[in-house]
């Protein structure tokens, strides 16, 4: 730690550290993002070597103040070198000029005081200013002047200010932070009226009070109206920092929100909501950038500090930018309660009561300051002349030890001459002597009889005389007194007898008591009753009573007559003299041994002119000389010195030989008072609770008003104790404005008290708030009475106390109508006026006391009752330790309670145990707030009162039972071994839906079962299984949140109105008077199942737990340490224990969770506790759970005693109902007046297996709708006692009971955890198809080498891969390879199971569920690089599609389980397990570009076998032996080398036809435009040459032409070319035929060719 008063630095974000302050709790560095002031006050510092005292230790002492920036970084390293401060810091600090603030506080009261025997002061201090002891500050008028305290009259002291009320000044230097006090100030006055208007709502504990709506609209628009208006904009002010700016966005968007939520808020839940408000805004509330210290305000005696107050400096803090922006108590009168520093003064008590009004501000805006609305402010210097009586003359030469001027100490003061009036003021006439009467009051004027006493001392002389001492008369500690001879009665008192020698303690027959003096003082310290040869002093006491001579005036007015009582006939010289010694009193009249006398001079003090501010604030230094002179004086005198000797002078008292400053004093002196009249009217106290048979031993109220106090009657011992006592104060006068005292009206205090037997008074709480002001009569209402908290030491609720006070101003109007006129007066009190009185209406209340449970160190406890004054009490259980059940049933009492519901009695429960001797001690008690709960109508034709449980059985019910029994849970052993395809899990898992895929069982709405997710005994409709009777623990004391439980009381109550007139008829009694009891105690058989917990707390460091379970009934303990779940919070234990009890005896099962640990020893997860009596008791059935369907066999077996036809009938006779009565022939039941048939319940005929007979089946419907407990199984939440409240997780389970004497039970159910069963999956991967092709050779086109990898989800560690198809080209593969897997798989939840250890080290292994998932990926292998990924198939085996029969029909929409058309379009789909075997070809996919595409087909053979199946047919993986089950041969594949020969034209085929198609068809084209060209180049020049020389034809030629022609192209079978003929003229006509059609394309060719003829 850093030097206090050195840097400090710390590494946090840029903020401002509260270190500590004046009056606030030392606390560590506080994180904030801002810079400003921290105030430093450290409990552990020394200053030098000297230890600072305790005012400082618990943070009383104000330090200094430190101005830091924090600043919060990241880093990875501690990083510790010092750092610049930011610019933003320098430039908030060149902004941090001071301004003068002004601290005014007027003391108004002084009340409920100690007796001080001393003169007492007050002293105000802000920070450093305003403290007397640190003399490095200019002096303040921050003192008042010294008074007494005097007696009240009953058993406080006040401080007898009256009209003259002190006043104290203190200036200051702060930082100005208006702002951010204005924006503070708002936000409380926010605070302080919701919590105010949620006060008066928590009163209204009547839901029909006609005023609880419109209370509830008025807070609802209170506190719209205070968040709409806007906080102080921060964002742009130069001052305010980024935390500022947070701050105020985060404020205004909470009051935004609380606006909106009031403006929609319904009146439900009215307290919890608002609660909810004020929670939020009181979040948001602390400001940690307060550089203002509080203002402490010390109550001082002797010099020392005694008592304090602490006002935050923002409560009265002005702003004038409004009334609502500046503090709360601004210039208010507030009531402050004054506490004595930690560890010191007595307990119960308070040091002072004080009523002052402060204002703290600029001086600036103090220029119009007016705190009061009346009373003048005036300033006086003071000073005490002093004379000595010396040779019988008074004058100044007998003074030695006293100086001539002093203070009212004593204390060194300036003479008259020497006072100099202070800057700003000057003097107002001349000194004159005004004797202080408030110092020379009888601080005994309110006591009605006063003891006196005087102490006779005598010495043995030389000769062994007894002789008087040199002191002859003393008091009890020595100090010398005046002779009793001439101790003269006072006036206004009288002495019936005087004085006697006291006789009554350690002394012999004279009086006298003997000792042995000790130097210095000479005088003895142990006193004894024998005298003895050298004892040398004796002494005796006298003693005398005097008595008040009550006058007409009271108390208050003597006292108030003494202090105005003047006399003016006397001159100047004698005037006003004081006469005794300093230490003792001092009397206006001088005595004979009087040898000393003072007297007391003032001189007024005026304000120069205006100066624009206040003119009390310019009293600042001494009037001895100026503030410049006093400061140089200080500098030559003290150059150097050090900052701690200045330090430790703030703490340290003032040597006698300084001389304090001579300051002024400030006082507020008002006219005349005005008086009111109180009216105080209290009914009753409750909630309380005492460790004593009676609740509470002579209860009486003592109301404490200012200086005023009166007591109520005492009554006698009462749980309730009520008064209905108006108490009235008359005449009280009150000094300020009338509107003064109406805005902030004194506090009305009520201290309850109990009398003893002895008389001897104690505390027992006390409560205050402040009374309706009335200043006008003619409007006055009986302001409604509320509870108001009782709180003891230490902020603890000891009760309730029901009353209202009002405070009337006494008016002409008030004569006219007196007030006290309307207040009845009967035996000697004035009681309550009838219209606040409650109503009495008379009412019976009968208890069911059935027992006490878990009480311990009893020998015979008996049950306490009380009520109101009423008390009952049952018999004292003898025979506890084995019945702990009362003998006696119901108690019934009668009386007189209120009607209204705010008003309702509470009921006091008080177990006394029973001792030897009659000797009785309370040992447990309890407290019901309420009995509304268990008002009933007893008239009511619904209504049915609670009845005993029905636990034994007739005994033809006991042979139906034997024969029920015998035949129908006998079972055979095939039966029980027969594995049926649903068990208990089943049913859970239905209920709950935990599986993704549940078994589709058709018939299992016949089987349901209720899961809660709470405990039993929080389902409401179960009213928490206590219908019958309640639990009620018991405690020693008031219960807290963590008081023990000491017992429980096993009961009930009913409440109902009963008729005061004696013949009327009486209502019926609720409970039934049992005689005995004899089925209890009960043995019965319990089955707990206890079947997982959720959520379990983490107990090892791996973050898991390894839980077991243990069970505690009574003395039996079962469970085993062995059976724990490794490594997890969510265990599954499925255990059934079964255990043997007797109930009350062994009622509470508690099961415990453990945590497993090998070498530590386990560590406790949580427990709970069921109450295993209120299940037996409840008339709900919750000894066991009602099945949803009647099966007296399968694999939901009816498990309880008795069929549902014998429950239906015990379920009528506990409800008073005759037994039902069934008819076979129509399958019907007659049951509460109304008939059911079966065929109602069951439309159809069921047609599900193992149900049993139709009248079964019947009762067990009508069971069902009666309300009882289902089939269940409840979520209970563990808790542990090192972490009370905070849930430890969940466990699941359900409890059986079966009492003994109703039978033998079913069978139990069979809720061990499913077990996995051991499968081979074999899978033989055949060929793929179209697989994509990756990699790329010599030759353009892409080719794969293909191999299939597979594996089972979550045994990745068992991955098998095919051979490897080398250059396909076609994406296909042929391998034949087989893959073996094995897996445990749990049929029922349709997962795999696995069990692994996570570490080599780990002790056990860790459980993992995961899906039957079969994972094939297709790959295309690489030499050089990493091989590549080709497509993916995975197949749930519980779920998954059938396969395609060729691979043309295989698509990827077989693996679409959820279609877009699922009629149209979705795949067939099956299970593994149930078909066994299938083979066919399934698509492979590979995500691209988001999307899945289709990437391969694979054709395998899928087959699982069971482990038994699979050693039958064994079978190798992939081609090795044995290679059975099919055989595979290997694939015919193409050699490597031997490829291109195989298929040369396939394979050209797809090297350049499918790589180079489009360039081989663009050259194709391109060809045969070439030789299209070529063909018309060719033939065009003789085309031309022909067509433009046109040449001769010859004749003959041209036939031979022709001929050759013809024949070549229509003769077919010619054998020569060339046609011959005989002569010219020659034409063959067959020919010339044929030549007609191409006639036309010759004439083209050859023009001359003349045309054949026909």
């Amino acid at each position: 730690m850093c030097d206090p008063l050195g840097p400090i630095t710390v590494t946090k974000e840029a903020g401002h550290a509260l270190i500590g302050q004046a009056g606030r709790a030392n606390s560590a560095v506080t994180t904030v993002p801002s810079k400003q002031d921290a105030f430093v006050g450290n409990a552990a510092l020394r200053v030098g070597q000297q230890i600072i005292p305790h005012s400082v230790k618990d943070g009383l002492a104000y330090r200094g103040r430190v101005f830091l920036e924090v600043v919060t970084q990241i880093k990875s390293r501690q990083d510790s070198r010092m750092k610049d401060l930011s610019n933003e810091v320098t430039s908030v600090e060149k902004q941090q000029y001071r301004q003068k603030y002004g601290l005014c506080v007027i003391f108004l009261s002084c009340t409920m005081m100690p007796n001080f025997k001393d003169l007492i002061q007050f002293e105000v201090s802000i920070g450093h200013y305003g403290n007397k002891m640190d003399l490095s500050y200019k002096p303040l008028v921050s003192t008042t002047q010294y008074s007494p305290v005097i007696y009240d009259g009953n058993i406080y002291h006040y401080v007898p200010w009256y009209n003259t009320k002190p006043v104290v000044a203190v200036t200051s230097y702060w930082e100005d932070v208006s702002v951010r006090m204005n924006c503070l100030n708002l936000l409380h006055f926010t605070r302080d009226r919701l919590k105010a208007n949620l006060d008066t709502l928590k009163s209204m504990r009547n839901p029909r009070d006609p005023a609880l709506l419109p209370h509830w609209e008025k807070l609802r628009r209170e506190l719209v109206e205070d968040c709409k208006r806007p906080l102080p904009c921060m964002t742009d002010h130069h001052k305010a920092t980024d935390l500022d700016r947070k701050r105020w966005q985060l404020r205004s968007f909470l009051l935004q929100e609380l606006a909106q939520k009031a403006r929609e808020a319904k009146p439900r839940d009215m307290v919890a909501t608002v609660e909810g408000w004020l929670y939020r805004l009181n979040a948001v509330l602390p400001e940690p950038q307060v550089s203002l210290p509080d203002v402490m305000i010390w109550l001082m005696s002797k010099e020392q500090r005694v008592a304090y107050a602490q006002v935050p400096a923002h409560s009265i803090l002005f702003s004038p930018t409004g009334a609502l922006y500046s503090g709360r108590f601004c210039g208010k009168t507030q009531t402050l309660l004054l506490q004595y520093p930690e560890g010191e003064g007595p307990k119960d008590t308070l040091p002072a009561h004080l009523r002052v009004c402060m204002w703290l501000g600029n001086v600036m805006d103090s220029k119009h300051l007016q705190l009061l609305r009346q009373g003048e402010v005036v300033v006086y210097a003071e000073t005490y002349e002093n004379q000595a009586k010396n040779k019988d003359q008074w004058g100044q030469q007998g003074l030695s030890r006293c100086p001539n001027f002093s203070d009212v100490m004593g204390r060194k003061a300036l003479p008259k001459e020497d006072f100099k009036a202070p800057h700003g003021w000057h003097w107002q006439g001349q000194w004159r002597v005004e004797p202080q009467r408030r110092l020379l009051l009888d601080t005994d004027i309110n006591k009605s009889q006063v003891l006196e006493e005087v102490y006779e001392n005598q010495y043995r002389n030389t000769m062994g005389a007894w002789v008087p001492a040199a002191v002859p008369n003393t008091d009890m500690d020595g100090h010398a007194m005046e002779a009793r001879e001439s101790m003269k009665c006072p006036q206004g008192w009288y002495i019936k007898k005087n004085w006697t020698v006291e006789l009554n303690h350690a002394v012999d027959n004279e009086g006298w008591e003997y000792g042995v003096g000790i130097q210095p003082s000479g005088l003895p310290r142990v006193w004894n009753s024998v005298e003895k040869t050298y004892y040398s002093h004796r002494r005796r006491r006298w003693a005398r009573v005097r008595y008040r001579n009550h006058g007409e005036l009271s108390h208050e007015q003597e006292t108030l007559s003494f202090l105005q009582l003047h006399h003016p006939s006397l001159d100047e010289k004698e005037q006003g003299w004081e006469y005794g010694t300093f230490g003792s009193k001092f009397h206006l009249n001088p005595q004979p041994q009087s040898q000393f006398r003072r007297r007391c001079w003032h001189r007024r003090l005026a304000p120069d002119k205006d100066k624009g501010i206040a003119p009390i604030f310019c009293l600042e230094g001494s009037l001895a000389m100026d503030l410049k002179e006093q400061t140089e004086k200080e500098v030559d005198r003290a150059p150097s010195r050090s900052l701690s000797k200045r330090l430790g002078d703030a703490w340290r008292p003032a040597p006698e030989d300084i001389q304090l400053p001579n300051l002024p004093f400030i006082y507020c002196i008002f006219d005349k008072p005005h008086y009111y009249q109180l009216f105080c009217y209290i009914y009753q106290a409750r909630n309380l609770m005492s460790n004593q048979i009676h609740s509470f031993q002579g209860p009486f109220i003592r109301l404490i008003f200012l200086n005023h106090s009166q007591c109520t009657q005492t009554l006698r011992s009462s749980a309730a104790p009520t008064w209905a006592q108006t108490l009235i104060f008359q005449h009280l006068f009150l000094y300020e404005n009338p509107q003064d005292t109406k805005e902030s009206p004194p506090l009305v205090m009520l201290e309850l008290w109990q009398r003893s037997s002895q008389g001897k008074e104690s505390l027992w709480g006390r409560t205050m708030w402040s009374p309706v002001v009335w200043l006008d009569v003619q409007n006055r209402i009986l302001p409604p009475m509320r509870w108001h908290p009782l709180v003891k030491e230490l902020g603890n609720e000891e009760g309730e106390i029901l009353a209202s006070c009002e405070l009337i101003l006494e008016t002409e109007s008030l004569r006219e109508r007196m007030p006290i006129l309307s207040v009845p007066w009967k035996n000697g009190v004035y009681t309550l006026p009838k219209s606040i009185e409650p109503t009495l209406k008379k009412m019976a209340i009968e208890i069911l006391v059935w027992g006490l449970r878990n009480m311990k160190q009893v020998r015979a406890p008996q049950l306490l009752v009380e009520c109101w004054e009423e008390s009952l009490q049952t018999e004292p259980i003898r025979g506890f330790q084995t019945n702990p059940n009362f003998t006696e049933s119901v108690l019934f009492l009668t009386l007189f309670m209120p009607t209204e519901e705010a008003y309702a009695l509470p009921l006091m429960l008080k177990v006394v145990d029973n001792w030897d001797f009659g000797q009785q001690t309370v040992v447990g008690q309890a407290s019901i707030d309420s009995l509304q709960p268990y008002f009933c109508d007893p008239w009511a034709e619904d209504y049915m009162p609670p009845r005993r449980p029905i636990l034994t059985v007739k005994k033809y019910q006991e042979l139906l039972g034997y024969l029920y029994g015998k035949f129908w849970f006998k079972s055979s052993k095939a039966e029980d071994e027969y594995e049926h395809e649903v068990d208990w899990w089943s049913k859970l898992f239905w209920a709950t839906g935990d599986l993704q895929q549940p078994f589709k069982y058709k018939y299992k709405d016949y089987h349901t079962l209720k899961v809660y997710d709470c405990e039993l005994e929080a389902v409401p409709e179960f009213q928490g299984l206590q219908d019958f009777c309640q639990t009620f623990k018991l405690y020693q004391e008031q219960p807290k949140l963590d008081s023990p439980v000491v017992g429980e009381f096993k009961g009930l109550f009913r409440v109902y109105p009963f008729p005061e007139n004696p013949e009327a008829p009486k209502p019926p009694r609720q409970f039934m008077v049992w005689p005995q009891k004899e089925d209890f105690p009960q043995q019965c058989l319990v089955r707990v199942y206890v079947v997982r917990a959720i959520n379990l707390q983490p107990q090892d460091l791996n973050g898991l737990c390894d839980p077991y379970v243990i069970l505690k009934l009574g003395k039996t303990t079962c469970g085993n340490r062995d059976k724990y779940q490794p490594n997890t919070l969510d265990p599954i234990f499925g255990t059934m224990f079964e255990l043997s009890c007797t109930i009350p005896l062994e009622k509470d099962l508690e099961i415990q969770l453990y945590d497993f640990d090998l070498l530590s020893p386990d560590d406790k997860i949580g427990a709970t506790i069921i109450d295993l009596e209120n299940r037996l008791l409840s008339g709900f059935g919750a000894c066991c759970g009602l099945s949803k369907s009647y099966c007296p066999s399968g694999p939901f077996r009816w498990r309880d005693q008795m069929p549902p036809s014998f429950l239906l009938e015990r379920h009528a006779k506990r409800k008073g109902l005759p037994p039902p009565l069934f008819n076979t022939e129509d399958d019907s039941v007659f049951y509460n007046g109304k008939k059911f048939k079966l065929q109602s319940f069951e439309p159809k005929p069921p047609t599900a297996h193992y149900l049993g007979p139709k009248k079964e089946r019947l009762a067990l419907y009508l069971l069902h709708t009666q309300g009882l407990v289902p089939e269940h199984v409840e979520t209970r939440t563990l808790y542990t006692d090192s972490q009370p409240g905070i849930d430890q997780g969940k466990v699941q389970m359900w409890v059986d009971i079966f009492p003994t004497e109703l039978g033998p039970p079913g069978p139990p159910v069979d809720i061990k955890p499913r077990t996995p069963k051991r499968y081979e999956l074999r899978c033989i991967i055949w060929k793929t198809a179209q697989v994509d092709l990756k990699d790329s050779t010599f030759s353009p086109e892409n080719l794969s080498d293909i191999y299939v990898k597979g594996w089972l989800f979550g045994l990745e560690k068992d991955m098998q891969k095919t051979d490897i198809h080398y250059y396909s080209v076609t994406g296909e593969g042929n391998f034949n390879w087989r893959f073996i897997f094995t897996l445990d798989y749990l049929m029922a939840e349709h997962v795999c199971v696995l069990s692994q250890k996570d570490y080599i080290w780990s002790l056990d292994p860790t459980v993992m569920k995961f899906p039957a998932r079969l994972i094939i990926q297709v790959w295309d292998n690489d030499i050089f690089t990493s091989d590549d990924f080709l497509g993916v198939l995975e197949l749930d085996l519980s779920d998954m599609p059938f396969p395609a029969r060729h691979a043309n029909l295989c698509s990827i929409r077989m693996m679409d389980a959820d279609p877009k058309w699922p009629y149209l379009l979705q795949h067939k789909r099956f299970s593994l397990f149930k078909k066994k075997t299938v083979t066919g070809w399934w698509p492979c996919q590979v995500l691209d570009g988001g999307k899945w595409r289709l990437s391969g087909k694979v054709k395998m053979t899928l087959e699982i076998l069971s482990e038994k199946e699979a050693l039958i047919r064994p079978a190798g993986r992939g081609q090795s032996e044995p290679n059975q089950y099919p055989t595979l041969h290997p694939p015919l594949r193409n050699e490597k080398w031997f490829l291109w020969f195989r298929s040369p034209l396939q394979n050209i085929f797809h090297i350049f036809w499918k790589r180079y198609r489009f360039k081989m068809i663009i050259f194709l084209m391109i060809v045969i435009i070439g030789l299209l060209l070529f063909n018309f180049i060719y033939s065009a020049p003789n085309y031309l040459a022909m067509s433009w020389i046109k040449p001769e034809l010859r004749l003959n030629a041209p036939i031979k032409i022709y001929a050759n022609i013809i024949s070549s192209s229509n003769t077919s079978n010619a054998n020569s070319s060339i046609l011959t003929t005989q002569h010219p003229n020659i034409k063959p006509m067959n020919e010339l035929k044929l030549l007609q059609g191409p006639m036309n394309h010759l004439q083209d060719i050859f023009p001359e060719l003349p045309v054949p003829q026909d």
